[in-house]
């Protein structure tokens, strides 16, 4: 999740149930990569909206972008995203990570997201968020001055309030590295497996696989391997750039994938444009007889905003925002993926794929004093940040109908991909691309040709994204449990040179 500066303006506090009009694109940099957007201020006042399964916040509304004929855009809220992919049964079933802990990694800190969580709560009619933060080498004060501090703190606001959205009897650790150096992200990392805080890992964040180096790759590795012994399952975004990913110096392009998403013990996932149906409100003209139900999926193409691959052209026509996917240099092809990629040597991602379009995006609350303001503000987010911990809350689902902890889920992952289930545990994502136009630090273009979506596995999509209920019964029927060392045991990174410029995690 890469933010644009400058270009967060906070709503007015959220008192009543409203429908909330977005602003346009922002003026931006050249090479500049947005993923959230904000919405500003409150429109005419709509009567009060019961959530879908009944139980509303004392604020509980809508936004226009969620509402037949109120506007062109598109949002999401935790009733639409669970009903989209199937989650809704699960959770209404008592399946909703009870039992569970999602370890979320993430840098620097938010000092706010306690208020946040609560908001967002309170808004939704959701339950307490159960959250503890640790930081396990101490905290970096927070300055809010600084834009990378900020950006890491949005990003934990959307990494716990959407892992809670989907798993909402799930506990939730947050666990923060004090920079956003591979070194000290590692370090929380290992604090987190260590110590056993929790049955899955998400992290989204990463950068240019060949800009951590070999000692921080191996370093990594081995709190993964550590992890998947401790039957800890690990996800991570596969970037925001689609094909392209920024040099070691961040002047300019390259075609790569993303660290930690790339090692073969963690679960990658990529991007889509998801499109659901909005809320179809009588008081607005439409008939709710005559129109599918708030969330209904109707379509998903890879994630792909900007020109001149994407659609929205009008808002991102300044560089593509695209699912990350591709190939390494590092890692050779795992087993688990042969039999699905005949014609590749090499480790390839994303596994799978969640939701991750800003244009079609999660709504997510931001407490105001992040920017040095007042008020709590609602954003819309999108990138494979996204989806992780989304993803990472279905693998807590997955762990609670199975009585137990799944770990290691690529090689089952996998193996739903070629079977007969595929078809009713996936959504098989056939159209759209990752190529990537971006523009380096003297404003040149630089045009990354990527991979395009088709049947089955593919760079731009993975596998695809989930269909609930069946896929974690589904996760649970192919596990076997001698997957996650079998991995470890195949497992092994080529020697690479040193980066002449180590690289830094972002958030993705």
């Amino acid at each position: 999740m890469s933010l644009v500066r400058g270009f967060k303006r906070l709503c007015a506090p959220l008192i009543c149930s409203s429908l909330l009009l977005a602003f346009g694109p922002p003026s931006v940099a050249a090479g500049a990569v947005p993923s959230m957007k904000p919405f500003l201020r409150l429109g005419p006042a709509q009567a009060q909206v019961a959530s879908p399964d009944g139980t509303p916040g004392p604020q509980y509304g809508l936004f226009g972008c969620q509402v037949v004929g109120a506007s062109a855009a598109n949002c999401l809220d935790p009733y639409q995203m669970r009903t989209a992919y199937k989650l809704d049964s699960l959770v209404a079933a008592g399946y909703d990570g009870t039992g569970q802990t999602i370890v979320i990694v993430d840098a620097f800190s938010n000092p706010y997201i306690v208020d946040q969580v609560a908001a967002f709560n309170a808004f939704y009619g959701l339950p307490a968020t159960k959250l503890t933060t640790i930081a396990p080498d101490g905290l970096t004060p927070f300055d809010v001055s600084d834009a990378n501090m900020v950006g890491w703190a949005e990003e934990i606001s959307l990494d716990v309030e959407w892992a809670h959205a989907i798993a909402p009897g799930a506990k939730i650790v947050l666990v923060l590295a004090k920079s956003n150096s591979d070194a000290d992200l590692v370090s929380a990392l290992k604090y987190a497996v260590d110590n056993h805080l929790g049955d899955v890992i998400s992290m989204s964040f990463g950068e240019n696989e060949s800009c951590v180096g070999p000692d921080l790759t191996a370093a990594y590795h081995q709190v993964f391997a550590d992890a998947t012994k401790k039957n800890i399952s690990l996800f991570a975004s596969s970037a925001d750039q689609g094909a392209a990913l920024s040099t070691c110096d961040g002047t300019s392009w390259v075609k790569a994938v993303s660290s930690p998403a790339v090692d073969p013990l963690v679960t990658s996932v990529g991007g889509t444009e998801l499109t659901v149906a909005k809320y179809c409100l009588a008081s607005r003209g439409c008939v709710p007889s005559s129109n599918p139900a708030p969330g209904t999926y109707q379509s998903e193409v890879v994630w792909n905003e900007g020109l001149p691959y994407g659609d929205y052209g009008n808002v991102f026509g300044y560089g593509t925002l695209s699912g990350g996917g591709g190939f390494s240099i590092i890692y050779p092809l795992p087993p688990y993926q042969k039999g699905t990629l005949p014609h590749s040597n090499q480790r390839a991602l994303p596994d799978v794929s969640y939701s991750g379009s800003v244009e079609h995006g999660v709504l997510t609350f931001l407490d105001g004093r992040l920017f040095g303001s007042t008020g709590t503000g609602v954003y819309l987010f999108g990138g494979t940040s996204a989806g992780a911990p989304q993803w990472a809350a279905i693998a807590s689902i997955a762990n609670q109908k199975a009585g137990h902890d799944l770990g290691f889920l690529n090689a089952a992952i996998y193996r739903i991909g070629l079977s007969t289930a595929a078809a009713t545990s996936l959504h098989d994502i056939t159209i759209g691309t990752n190529s990537s136009l971006q523009f380096d630090a003297a404003n040149g273009a630089v045009d990354i040709s990527g991979y395009s979506a088709g049947p089955g596995w593919d760079a731009a999509s993975g596998a695809g994204s989930p269909i609930g209920a069946s896929m974690v019964d589904q996760l649970v029927a192919q596990y076997l449990s001698g997957d996650g060392q079998a991995a470890i045991s195949t497992t092994k990174a080529k020697p690479m040179p040193k980066p002449q410029v180590p690289g830094k995690a972002h958030p993705h």
